[in-house]
């Protein structure tokens, strides 16, 4: 295996791992929503997200060769495997800290899909081109949700302002990329990270502004890192009860 593939099947698992585990944690959210149609729109990003998280994990699935497939990869692999950023698997809290979670996500993911949509890896180009579509989506709810509720009613706007302030440390992973995505971005394969992380801040910048949230200092270098598989503690207490089936039943099928 050449360096360039290592880079690209860590970046697949960031890709892949990252809109699993926010794909899940929406879901837990099903019959637990604050009003029928927020749980619908809840389990259609939910399912959005796993369905990309397929077809990014069907990728790296194909480059590892090693026998395993994407369901292997999300269903058998430990927590210090896993590559996702380490916002998707804080817990859900109130609602205002899901969509605050939701938004800054989201902000990210969109820029980072359209950098993908040039990637001289057509593969990538085209997985990333269906995800756009999507995720435009998701982004203009999460930011209209960040809008309501900060630009709301006194409770509302407290509730997000403490949301902020509780995820906003995990945002450092938003901010930057690593190394590997910096080379894949300069071999045209990847996004660039830099620019992902301008156009993320500003587009967080912009929506705060709105209803005139106050954007927290920038975050600092944090001692773990999702990319490197230093996850939090809520990583495996999600992935036992997400595992949990296909572990007890490992020959089951549908």
């Amino acid at each position: 295996m050449n360096s360039t593939q290592d880079d690209l099947i860590h970046y697949l698992l960031l890709l892949g791992d990252s809109a699993l585990i926010q794909g899940q944690r929406l879901c837990e959210w099903c019959g637990k929503a604050p009003a029928i149609e927020e749980e619908l729109a809840l389990m259609n990003v939910g399912l959005d997200l796993v369905g990309q998280a397929r077809n990014w994990l069907d990728y790296a699935a194909e480059l590892l060769a090693d026998g395993r497939d994407a369901d292997d990869l999300a269903f058998r692999r430990d927590e210090r495997a896993y590559r996702n950023l380490l916002l998707v698997e804080q817990p859900n809290g109130d609602f205002a800290v899901t969509m605050a979670k939701q938004f800054l996500f989201d902000a990210w993911h969109l820029q980072v899909l359209k950098g993908l949509c040039d990637s001289t890896d057509l593969r990538i180009a085209g997985i990333a081109a269906k995800a756009l579509k999507e995720v435009t989506y998701h982004l203009r709810r999460s930011s209209e949700w960040v809008q309501r509720l900060g630009g709301g009613t006194d409770e509302s706007r407290r509730r997000m302002l403490a949301a902020i302030t509780q995820v906003w440390r995990f945002t450092v992973e938003l901010a930057s990329g690593s190394e590997a995505e910096t080379r894949l971005a300069a071999a045209g394969i990847g996004a660039d990270p830099a620019q992902v992380g301008a156009a993320w801040l500003h587009q967080v910048e912009v929506t705060f502004a709105s209803v005139e949230l106050s954007l927290p200092p920038a975050a600092s270098h944090f001692y773990l890192s999702g990319r490197t598989g230093m996850h939090t503690e809520h990583l495996g207490i999600l992935l036992a009860e997400m595992q949990f089936l296909p572990r007890a039943y490992p020959d089951a099928t549908w």
